[in-house]
């Protein structure tokens, strides 16, 4: 078998995958101004509506809610100042919403809006709470609408982009495919309005990527954060085949046909759901440095993180939080939930669990950070 008649399967099979995550990006909804583009968002439903007609469930992950809200709030473009960017995600993600009730209407679909923060997802509680949610819309024939909450996202704890967010709930969802929607129509070597730059049509590995020139964000409109950096990223933590393109040949791609990137699924993303959240979807609120066993322990031996490892805490973190594990170089190897405040650990540094259950209670004689909160970052 030739490698054009194994990708040509693989889109085959992609055009039959039953639950699909589709994200489409700011660009690809709004005006130049900021307001919903009506023609767009109807053009784009029409798609999704016709696969859900033949048979196929989807989840559509959407931006726009801080675009939308800019016109309304005489904005020129997408503010830097955080509490700016909250209010008009306040005021644009009611509008967008409405937009998309009105537009699956026209085909009999009932859409329910589902706004995820990592702070929601990286607790086993919330996270099957969010996962319960999604397949219930599902089984009851309801279109879900997902998006970041910008309205209380934070720079610190936040998904970042959507192409990211649309990795991990097809993870969430346990979904067959996802499909992203960019304002350029595939990967390019390079920049696509320059002679010389080649589509990429599949990517298999991350050796396929090098010697691409890949840009940021688009810096052209100033609605969106993503770029083609973070759907790559997506693409290679989503788990399942991905194709990207452009809204115009969202129905080519559904359908199998030769547009846009094929990636193949990676090997990262076996990892599991709540690690994938936590590894891409957190920024850890502080640092606790570890001695060379205490790395060995977590990294080579998948252990749990315990005091007698731990040789020094930064920053101000409650018990719960994500926290950055260091070696005494200051290199950042892991990622976990921490069991305790900042304040407390100093008095634990180097302490066995058995003395302090014996010395300040039963409640010690527990793990900083235990191995299912661990997960473990490029190293």
């Amino acid at each position: 078998m030739t490698a054009g008649d194994e990708l040509a399967r693989a889109r085959e099979a992609f055009a039959r995958a039953r639950r699909i995550v589709v994200k489409a990006g700011s660009s690809s909804l709004t005006t130049p101004l900021g307001t919903i583009d009506a023609d767009r968002v109807d053009a784009l439903v029409d798609v999704l509506a016709a696969r859900r007609a033949a048979g196929g469930e989807i989840v559509f992950v959407s931006s726009g809610a801080i675009a939308a809200g800019l016109g309304p709030l005489g904005l020129a473009r997408r503010p830097s100042d955080l509490a700016l960017q909250q209010a008009a995600a306040s005021v644009g993600q009611g509008l967008l919403i409405a937009r998309y009730t009105s537009s699956f209407a026209r085909y009999g679909l009932t859409v329910g809006q589902v706004l995820l923060t990592p702070t929601d997802m990286i607790r086993r509680a919330q996270h099957r709470n969010a996962q319960r949610t999604l397949d219930q819309l599902l089984a009851l024939g309801i279109v879900p609408i997902v998006n970041e909450n910008d309205t209380v996202a934070t720079d610190e704890i936040r998904f970042g982009d959507n192409d990211r967010l649309a990795a991990l709930v097809a993870h969430l969802t346990r979904a067959d495919a996802l499909l992203l929607l960019s304002d350029v129509d595939a990967l390019y070597t390079g920049d696509p309005r320059r002679p010389g730059a080649r589509r990429v049509e599949q990517v298999r590995e991350p050796a396929d990527l090098e010697g691409i020139r890949l840009g940021g964000p688009n810096q052209t409109r100033k609605v969106g954060t993503g770029g083609m950096i973070t759907k790559i990223e997506a693409a290679r933590i989503a788990g399942v085949p991905v194709v990207l393109t452009n809204a115009a040949s969202a129905a080519h791609a559904l359908a199998g046909e030769p547009v846009g990137t094929y990636f193949h699924p990676s090997r990262e993303s076996r990892m599991s759901t709540r690690h994938l959240w936590l590894a891409h979807a957190t920024t850890g609120q502080g640092r606790i440095i570890l001695d060379a066993g205490a790395v060995e322990a977590v990294v080579k031996r998948r252990k749990s993180l315990l005091p007698a490892g731990v040789t020094g805490v930064q920053g101000d973190f409650a018990a719960g939080d994500p926290v950055d594990l260091c070696g005494a170089d200051g290199r950042v190897v892991a990622r976990g939930l921490v069991n305790y405040d900042a304040g407390e650990i100093p008095d634990l540094m180097g302490r066995s669990t058995r003395w302090l259950a014996r010395e300040l209670g039963p409640e010690y004689q527990r793990e900083i950070i235990h191995r299912d909160d661990l997960v473990i970052l490029d190293v």
